[in-house]
């Protein structure tokens, strides 16, 4: 699907990375997959906005660390003219999280998917659908579990000491209401995913992600996606004791 939203022929692609090995076994793989056309290579962030401009490709492979201007630095400009499939090395999950809250529409780590999943990847992409392989996947829900990881501290009371549990996101009135995994699906609205993109995170279908949603604004007395984001953030910034 173009960006006049025509069906083309062929899905133009361009590849970004500051690998020159990789970036042509990249576009190699491609160029030789019925249907798909590399339109241009970019060696850095700003080659790849330039030749998005140019080419209005209808997906594009990005690297995280590359000289110049990098992969994060390039989303913004980048997701607003075509869908953005992150292909790297990178594996941490705050640049997983950070990559997704960017905009782009799937994060494959190289080593973790054949030359076959990566064209799945590329033609979903184009459609707008979400892949991840299994690190980026574990990671980015790992980012999430770890904000509601249990911390205690002991106090001095009446002459014993007692766990105390500090103020704490799932303690909070619209936490307690959830369950973990709705808790989980949440945060990841929260953080701007979307339903393909949480499916693919948590290993779920989109049907059961919208049972969650439902489930998830019921409990919370949320009429849209937005108000329950707006009580979400407001129920993480608000002090409890």
């Amino acid at each position: 699907m173009g960006r006049s939203g025509t069906m083309r022929e062929h899905l133009r692609v361009i590849v970004a990375d500051d690998n020159p090995v990789v970036r042509a076994g990249l576009a190699a793989l491609l160029s030789g997959q019925d249907g798909i056309d590399v339109a241009a290579q970019a060696a850095d962030g700003r080659e790849a906005y330039e030749a998005a401009v140019r080419h209005r490709p209808d997906a594009v492979l990005l690297d995280v660390r590359m000289p110049g201007v990098d992969g994060l630095a390039a989303l913004p400009g980048l997701v607003r003219l075509a869908p953005v499939l992150m292909t790297t090395y990178s594996r941490e999950s705050d640049i997983v999280h950070q990559a997704l809250r960017l905009g782009a529409c799937g994060y494959l780590v190289h080593g973790e998917f054949t030359a076959a999943q990566l064209v799945d990847a590329v033609r979903d992409t184009a459609l707008g659908r979400a892949h991840f392989t299994h690190t980026a996947s574990s990671a980015l829900l790992a980012a999430v579990r770890g904000q509601y990881a249990p911390a205690t501290h002991e106090v001095a009371m009446g002459g014993g000491t007692f766990p105390e549990t500090p103020s704490h996101p799932q303690a909070n009135v619209a936490h307690s209401l959830l369950s973990q995994r709705e808790v989980e699906v949440m945060d990841l609205i929260a953080s701007g995913m979307t339903n393909q993109q949480i499916a693919a995170a948590c290993f779920i279908s989109q049907k059961t992600v919208k049972n969650h949603i439902n489930r998830i604004f019921a409990k919370l007395h949320a009429g849209s996606r937005g108000q329950a984001i707006a009580l979400w953030h407001a129920e993480r910034s608000t002090p409890h004791g």
